[in-house]
């Protein structure tokens, strides 16, 4: 099974997610086994995020940060997509780059 199908696998196994303002980014990545992947792993991860592949993940593409791994999940609201940003975004440019999401992710 690739990594990215397990994410999915993970995001239907875990109730909490069904929640609104219940996500956190770095539970979720500890739950679905992420922090212990390969820098290579997350870069691919961080791929799938980036939807436009401007090299950055945006607060619009937060959004919907569960539905890129099961398009039937909800979306994130305000509150938790502003939180996944404000423990990312390092250098508080508004956006996430991909070394600021593995060190999010590897921390």
């Amino acid at each position: 099974m690739s990594f990215v199908k397990h994410l999915s696998f993970c995001l239907h196994s875990v109730n909490l997610l069904n929640t609104p303002d219940s996500f956190c980014p770095k539970k979720f990545f500890q739950l679905c086994g992420l922090t212990k992947k390969s820098p290579q792993d997350v870069k691919k991860v961080f791929g799938i995020l980036d939807n436009d592949a401007s090299g950055f993940i945006e607060e619009e593409e937060l959004k919907f940060f569960l539905q890129r791994f099961n398009p039937g999940a909800r979306v994130l609201t305000d509150k938790e997509t502003k939180t996944f940003l404000s423990v990312a975004d390092d250098d508080s440019d508004g956006r996430i780059g991909a070394e600021e999401f593995q060190a999010m992710v590897l921390s």
